[in-house]
């Protein structure tokens, strides 16, 4: 039986869902809700549901709804986050959510308080990790096969013009780098950043912090670098995570394009060119949103959700240590 869905927010990313919700047996779209009537009237046309401009007004309408997409952006593209997020969850409603999770710690952490407390499933939409690639890569570090874990190094960078603040690049982009981290790596303990305002194509100093590395230290004593950007130019290599143990190590290239093993014992390389049939990063979101669906159909326990919005939590701790570390020139630690 299909779980009846809501998503709110019908801009780009939205649609995104609203498609992969279309393609998947496990879902039936029940509802759209978006604050721009012409938005939301032109999806309920799209995938014959009801239109609605308010969460309020969706939720008193009586439609039934087993699990929503929050997909509005705002601020940092998590500005607008907070308000429905909270509507949905006080109305019993499992939420799968869009990165950020918030701009603003203190409300992810209140989110994640309340579906914690009404015992819900809240997840966020880190798709990063919703690959068969990065499937097989956990699988190699839990059996043992790269041995004990001693490096991660993790770029992404795309070519971004958009200057809406200070910090967006960093809180807009990398908590799906960072979250990638940390699903390989774990808790991180102690960060160090340094950022840089690159220049607009046009020469002009970019109001954004456009590049940043970062320096992390793992609570298993692992290290971490993220090297990331919104200056850079096109073509292969946006994104790269590296793993390096004892035993060997392993490379992902653009998500779920490439995955390679090296054997510190010999010279073999393992190669594994898209992995699972998925070609291209686009096609990691019908994954992940698949992911939610199977588990919520399961009832999966709240705490065993994938790309949970405690995960989100912890990678905007660790986005807003960066940010700390480098206006305060210090590592911060993470409690």
């Amino acid at each position: 039986m299909a779980l009846r869905v809501a998503i709110v927010g019908m801009g780009g990313i939205g649609n995104v869902h609203a498609r992969c919700y279309m393609n998947d047996p496990l879902a039936e779209i029940v509802a759209v809700c978006d604050i721009i009537k012409e938005r939301a009237d032109r999806a309920a046309a799209a995938y014959n549901c009801p239109a609605f401009y308010t969460v309020k007004d969706m939720l008193k309408s009586g439609i039934q709804i087993d699990c929503a997409s929050m997909c509005t952006a705002g601020k940092e593209n998590g500005g607008d986050h907070y308000t429905p997020t909270m509507e949905l969850l006080g109305a019993g409603i499992p939420v799968l959510g869009e990165k950020p999770i918030s701009n603003e710690l203190d409300k992810a952490k209140k989110m994640v308080a309340l579906a914690k407390k009404k015992n819900l499933r809240y997840a966020i939409n880190l798709n990063h990790r919703f690959t068969p690639a990065a499937r097989r890569a956990k699988q190699w570090i839990n059996e043992g096969r790269l041995g004990e874990l001693n490096m991660i190094n993790m770029r992404m960078w795309i070519n971004n013009p958009n200057e809406t603040s200070p910090h967006f690049h960093i809180r807009a982009l990398h908590p799906h780098s960072i979250d990638v981290m940390r699903y390989f790596c774990g808790d991180v303990k102690a960060v160090q950043a340094f950022f840089k305002r690159g220049l607009t194509m046009d020469g002009k100093r970019r109001v954004c912090w456009s590049n940043v590395q970062v320096n992390m230290f793992f609570k298993n004593g692992i290290l971490g670098h993220l090297c990331g950007s919104y200056d850079a130019g096109g073509g292969f290599g946006l994104e790269s995570c590296e793993v390096t143990g004892s035993l060997g190590r392993f490379v992902i290239l653009e998500a779920c394009e490439e995955l390679y093993f090296y054997s510190r014992k010999n010279t073999e390389t393992e190669h594994y060119h898209h992995l699972g049939g998925m070609t291209n990063f686009g096609e990691t979101f019908a994954d992940r949103i698949h992911v939610w669906l199977e588990q919520n159909a399961k009832n999966v326990k709240p705490e065993e959700i994938d790309g949970s919005g405690w995960d989100a939590y912890k990678a905007q701790q660790i986005i807003e240590a960066a940010i700390e570390s480098w206006e305060k020139k210090k590592i911060v630690e993470i409690r």
